[in-house]
């Protein structure tokens, strides 16, 4: 009984130990500010433009637990779901899934030479370097 409640009071806690993810571009990038929906939308392929025309580039972190806070947050699917996912729009043709950085180094590089290019980080590493496009819930 004892171990019920704990894992009760665990599950009741753990949404407040994660970290706050934030969707960002290079500090010096044009982007605006983006809805919810349309970062959902660049994150499953769905949309490549903003409203004003604007082709937009998206980069991933390694798999891990913030890529999967991310996608869990903003699509509401598990990390299974996300690779479904991508293998059908790959599969069909529809659209490509985003680069894929090997490091937050990486993705800090990318975004300081690509304008166009979104990514995602924990909000404690959002600094100078970027530009916060969208603080998910």
């Amino acid at each position: 009984m004892l171990r019920i409640c704990f894992l009760a009071f665990s599950l009741l806690i753990a949404p407040g130990v994660l970290a706050q993810v934030v969707i960002v571009a290079g500090a010096r990038s044009p982007l605006p500010e983006l809805t919810l929906d349309q970062a959902e939308q660049f994150y499953l392929g769905r949309a490549h433009t903003l409203p004003d025309g604007s082709v937009v580039t998206l980069a991933d972190l390694p798999p891990g637990s913030i890529r999967d806070q991310f996608y869990q947050q903003l699509t509401r699917k598990n990390p299974s779901q996300i690779r479904a996912h991508w293998s059908r729009m790959v599969f069909t043709g529809r659209a490509l899934p985003p680069q894929q950085a090997e490091s937050m180094a990486q993705l800090r590089q990318w975004l300081a030479s690509q304008p166009n290019l979104i990514g995602y980080m924990p909000a404690a590493d959002a600094d100078g370097r970027v530009k916060v496009l969208l603080r998910l819930p």
